[in-house]
């Protein structure tokens, strides 16, 4: 996707590269991280931090997480072309403009109404248009429901009841889950309509997940 001046992707693809060097594998994931302006999402006082490895602070007093665990959930998902996608916690959209680069439908919840607005005028301006909600993220979106991948951003301590009722049977979905000092990166299955396979990818610190919006 062209994106629009003042950003130059020279950053974003040398950032792809820093990120193949450190482990992730999947070409497409690498090929999106490369085409977005990640400066397009942080405040301009941090621009010129918007390259590094590491995570930043955004509004509302949440964060846009490092670039590594970005692409590492990404990759996690193993998304498919016109994969129906569930995004939990849209943040400052970086990560839903990842999702619309891999060619997937995404649709994606902020409980934050402030970030809601705000990912939603970067990402038009940007030439992204997923479908974005203002709404509580246990929930989900049943009326939108099964999807076939879920992506939480945020760390919930159990895995959320509605959201894997609304994983299709084959799907997955991938999220950080434990307390609030240290999570497990998470990969649950839906092997049935009755049973699920998890397994876990090494240790990582998210936001905690809440519930409700403000």
């Amino acid at each position: 996707m062209t994106q629009s001046p003042p950003y130059n992707l020279e950053n974003a693809e040398e950032l792809a590269r820093e990120l193949r060097d450190k482990g992730i594998r999947d070409k497409a994931v690498l090929a999106a991280i490369a085409r977005i302006p990640r400066d397009a999402f942080v405040d301009a006082a941090l621009a010129d931090m918007a390259y590094l490895d590491r995570p930043l602070p955004i509004e509302s007093g949440q964060t846009i997480s490092q670039p590594y665990t970005v692409a590492r959930q990404t990759e996690l998902l193993q998304l498919e072309p016109g994969d129906k996608v569930l995004e939990i916690g849209t943040g400052s959209g970086y990560q839903a403009a990842v999702l619309c680069e891999m060619g997937v439908e995404v649709h994606s919840i902020e409980r934050y109404r402030e970030l809601y607005q705000t990912a939603k005028e970067t990402l038009s301006r940007l030439g992204y248009f997923p479908k974005l909600y203002h709404g509580d993220g246990y929930e989900g979106l049943p009326e939108e429901a099964p999807f076939d991948k879920i992506l939480i951003t945020a760390a919930p301590e159990v895995v959320p009841p509605k959201l894997k009722e609304q994983l299709r049977v084959g799907g997955r979905m991938v999220l950080p889950l434990g307390g609030r000092n240290r999570q497990q990166m998470t990969v649950v299955e839906r092997v049935s309509e009755t049973r699920y396979r998890t397994s876990t990818y090494g240790d990582y610190i998210f936001v905690p997940m809440k519930k409700g919006t403000e």
